[in-house]
């Protein structure tokens, strides 16, 4: 039986591994709870976001996660000051909800949500 989502891994070539912990940091507001020249993972809201070094492309591919927010426009410029590069602009996609894209410095997608029906408690 599936639990629910509860890790997402960026690949990171191993040259930009440090580069990319501090991005996150920055981008998380958290250091990492897990820092090992193989791994890097970040807690976030119960959920892991990982730096995978070992193998694997960084790149879109076809699939995107997204992280819950807010204020979707806040935090997309938010990104996109820390170095991100907006890829699919804010959309409102029906009921309320709403969603970007930005490239992190990696190229990894990296999307964001603002979702009305979610708990706000859990987004935060």
């Amino acid at each position: 039986m599936i639990l629910g989502l509860r890790t997402c891994i960026f690949h990171i070539r191993p040259d930009q591994l440090d580069r990319a912990k501090a991005w996150y940091t920055s981008v998380m507001g958290i250091g990492p709870h897990f820092d090992q020249p193989f791994y890097v993972g970040f807690n976030v809201g119960g959920f892991e976001l990982g730096l995978d070094p070992n193998g694997g492309e960084p790149g879109a591919g076809g699939t995107v996660v997204y992280w819950g927010t807010t204020d979707v426009v806040a935090e997309i410029d938010r990104l996109v000051g820390l170095g991100a590069k907006l890829t699919n602009p804010i959309q409102d996609v029906g009921e309320g909800i709403k969603v970007g894209v930005v490239e992190d410095p990696f190229g990894n997608r990296f999307g964001v949500i603002q979702n009305p029906h979610f708990d706000r408690q859990a987004v935060k």
